[in-house]
């Protein structure tokens, strides 16, 4: 297992060595819905945000400027994208909210990193589909909410609503860069709702060209008053 973590490691820094300087100007224009999750996340005064798979740090600076009163935490497996990240967020000023740290998303210890173990807020923003075990990396993310938290996703769809040949050209060049489109997403949220009694919403996005959902843990330890049935959400076109 650990070879594998560090094998996986290596790949992702591989991969960034070099892209993560030129990142954040090129992923903008298709790792669409990213704003919207942090538009989405409604995080409470004081509250606790833990980002999975935190890369260049794009995502926390942007969250933490949306929610000043919260606390982020977040970290990434590459030491490359941690690295920029770091220097992103003190280029910001934002040393005292956002703390990061190197970590596993299929096999992390919270309390070990930063010193807590639950989160108001989790999310997984275009992680998922560069994670082999992403199945784990989902029951780890669930297993880090408090009570009454919820876990937000986004990530690329199965372009559903979009021609055949936008959706084979997309996935042959997403493979490119170790990129797999989850189409059990849905499904795997589902059982984990279900796991912890909680309340699963799925949303697509853009014809289907990215998903997003929110999977929210019940306030009290008691007998679920959720439905892990996927809620009725409005398509953004």
């Amino acid at each position: 297992m650990a070879s594998a973590l560090h094998s996986h490691a290596d790949l992702m820094d591989g991969v960034y060595r070099r892209q993560r300087h030129i990142y954040d100007l090129t992923r903008k224009y298709y790792l669409l819905g990213r704003d919207h999750l942090i538009d989405k996340l409604d995080v409470p005064e004081n509250g606790a945000v833990l980002e999975i798979g935190c890369g260049t740090g794009r995502n926390l600076i942007a969250a933490a400027k949306r929610y000043p009163d919260a606390r982020f935490y977040g970290f990434d497996i590459s030491s490359e994208m941690l690295e920029t990240a770091r220097l992103s967020i003190a280029a910001e000023l934002l040393d005292d909210q956002i703390k990061l740290a190197q970590g596993d998303a299929t096999a992390f210890d919270a309390e070990a990193i930063f010193g807590r173990s639950r989160f108001d807020r989790v999310y997984v923003s275009y992680t998922l589909s560069m994670i082999p075990d992403w199945e784990q990396a989902v029951r780890q993310a669930v297993d880090a909410l408090a009570l009454g938290g919820s876990l937000h996703v986004v990530d690329f769809g199965q372009q559903e609503r979009l021609p055949r040949w936008f959706r084979s050209g997309l996935r042959a060049w997403l493979a490119k860069f170790h990129v797999e489109p989850r189409a059990m997403l849905a499904a795997e949220l589902a059982a984990q709702a279900e796991r912890i009694g909680g309340r699963l919403s799925f949303t697509p996005l853009y014809r289907g060209y990215a998903w997003h959902a929110s999977v929210t843990r019940r306030t009290t330890l008691k007998a679920a008053a959720y439905s892990s049935t996927p809620s009725s959400a409005s398509t953004i076109a």
